[in-house]
């Protein structure tokens, strides 16, 4: 068995980690870096018999995580901040989302960029704010900033200069030359308040996005952790309301999400055991392809398909942008970098 396939056991909680050989740890350790999920991992063995220096690790991690969460929630007040005297509201979404909500996946998950979603009508406002409390672009390049403007789903990433966090502007949750265009509109309007003042989108677009953004607008790097959280948000959600499910199929419809929601949750139960309810649980035969994918990593952490990362590399470009466009788009940015 991999490392993958063991560091997934474990998160499941289909193997006890006293059953791991000290060969085991470090397998399961160099993934679970790979993936960004350290401190989950930590978290879930909080309770777990483990070797010392592998406790002592964890114990590290779990300290370190906490501090992130804190950093993240300041950098969402701070752009609270900036966007308040003008009038302009917006809603987290990712990491940040879920640790201001206090969900059950933030323990441990590591933040990087702060996301936040604002009205397509001010996103210029937005930008104009940020740029004048302290944020900057992160780099200047005349083809990229016209790329994003016309044809992405966010503004070019920004960083603080003092703070050095970045931040996403988004005004819709894909790209506007994907074959499938969410209900912006109903993102902002239908998202709810959590402590703290800020704004989180309602848990079935929560949910949705979270199936979108690992399988309709990328290439499944980081797809374990982003699995987990659809995972987790599911359970939290389905335990809390017991028409979530039904809920969840609708809003998919409305954004014309459906299918990347449906491979989620097959995913989500083959991987972490999700419960699933009646009419869910078919089965897809590209699935295999998409979890040989999740679990392409060796002892090291490194990646053991190449040629399946770059062939869902290639497909997350297709999903973005018609053939002609994306031919123009790959073919510019090779010269680019010649």
């Amino acid at each position: 068995m991999s490392a993958a396939d063991i560091f997934v056991d474990l998160l499941a909680g289909r193997r006890e980690a006293a059953t791991l050989a000290p060969r085991d740890w470090d397998g399961v350790i160099g993934v679970a870096r790979a993936e960004a999920m350290l401190a989950t991992l930590a978290h879930r063995l909080e309770d777990a018999a483990l070797p010392p220096p592998v406790a002592a690790l964890f114990a590290d991690q779990r300290a370190a995580a906490k501090v992130a969460t804190a950093q993240a929630l300041w950098e969402a007040e701070m752009a609270r901040r900036a966007l308040a005297p003008e009038g302009i509201e917006f809603v987290l979404l990712k990491g940040a989302a879920y640790a201001a909500a206090g969900l059950s996946c933030s323990v441990g998950r590591q933040i990087g960029d702060l996301d936040i979603l604002v009205l397509a009508l001010d996103i210029r406002r937005a930008e104009n704010a940020l740029l004048n409390a302290g944020w900057e672009w992160v780099r200047s390049d005349p083809y990229d900033d016209h790329y994003y403007r016309a044809h992405m789903h966010e503004l070019p990433p920004m960083i603080h200069k003092a703070r050095d966090r970045m931040i996403d502007v988004h005004h819709t949750i894909l790209p506007r030359t994907h074959r499938i265009t969410p209900d912006a509109l109903a993102l902002v309007s239908d998202a709810v308040a959590v402590d703290g003042g800020h704004a989180v989108l309602c848990p079935a677009d929560m949910t949705v996005h979270c199936a979108a953004h690992m399988l309709a607008d990328g290439d499944l790097q980081g797809g374990l952790r982003n699995l987990w959280d659809f995972h987790c948000l599911t359970r939290d959600f389905a335990a809390a309301d017991t028409g979530f499910w039904d809920r969840l199929d609708a809003r998919a419809d409305l954004h014309g999400l459906r299918a990347a929601l449906r491979r989620a949750a097959r995913l989500a139960r083959d991987l972490y055991g999700s419960v699933l309810p009646s009419g869910w649980n078919g089965q897809d035969s590209g699935d295999r392809w998409y979890r040989r994918r999740l679990l392409a990593r060796d002892d090291w952490g490194r990646v053991t398909h190449p040629l399946l990362e770059q062939a869902f590399y290639i497909r997350s470009h297709w999903l973005r942008m018609p053939p002609m466009m994306l031919a123009k788009h790959l073919w510019t940015k090779w010269r680019k970098r010649k």
